[in-house]
């Protein structure tokens, strides 16, 4: 994890609303998997943050940042100007991100007239129970594409209970090799 004075090269975010939930121990296997190969990570839950959803004032538009300055909302959105690949990840509720990430997500039009996130690289996660966690990575991906990522893929496990997804063998084998893949990106020989 990061250390005090360390460059944080890749930011993990689950926006589940569990704070060990399966979205973030998905995100927190490809966060251990870059440690592994030297990288520096950092990983925020918005589980215990207060996000407020846009008003839609428009006044972002002039100020270049959001007016809304009462929550949690910038304090994690600005970790995202620090780090080269960020790993976003959600539950899939009722087909789609949960409340709380789409409220974080509306809330950076205010970095997207100046292309402010522009240039970083980033991986979709999603959690679902059943089905619905593909339209989950389509609206992540939809984040991602208007602020200009670059797309490294994404990872999407199955399950309902707090832990289920660890029994998906498959994702979390997907999430190493897609931390993996984002250490290539970093040249580490680790």
């Amino acid at each position: 994890m990061l250390i005090d004075g360390d460059d944080m090269q890749v930011l993990g975010i689950s926006g589940s609303m569990r704070k060990d939930g399966n979205t973030s121990r998905l995100v927190t296997i490809i966060l251990k998997q870059c440690e592994e190969k030297g990288l520096t990570t950092e990983f925020i839950s918005l589980a215990d943050k207060k996000i407020h959803p846009c008003i839609g004032c428009e006044k972002c538009k002039k100020e270049h940042e959001c007016s809304i300055t009462d929550d949690d909302w910038e304090d994690v959105a600005s970790r995202i100007f620090d780090c080269e690949v960020l790993v976003m990840g959600s539950p899939t509720y009722y087909y789609d991100v949960s409340g709380q990430l789409k409220n974080f997500i509306d809330r950076t039009y205010s970095y997207y007239h100046d292309r402010r996130l522009a240039g970083r690289k980033a991986v979709a996660v999603s959690v679902e129970a059943d089905k619905g966690g593909s339209r989950t990575i389509q609206t992540i991906e939809g984040f991602l594409s208007a602020h200009e990522f670059s797309y490294l893929g994404h990872v999407k496990g199955k399950g309902y209970l707090a832990g289920d997804v660890m029994k998906d063998t498959d994702a979390i084998a997907d999430a190493k090799k897609i931390g993996d893949k984002i250490a290539r990106l970093f040249h580490t020989g680790h």
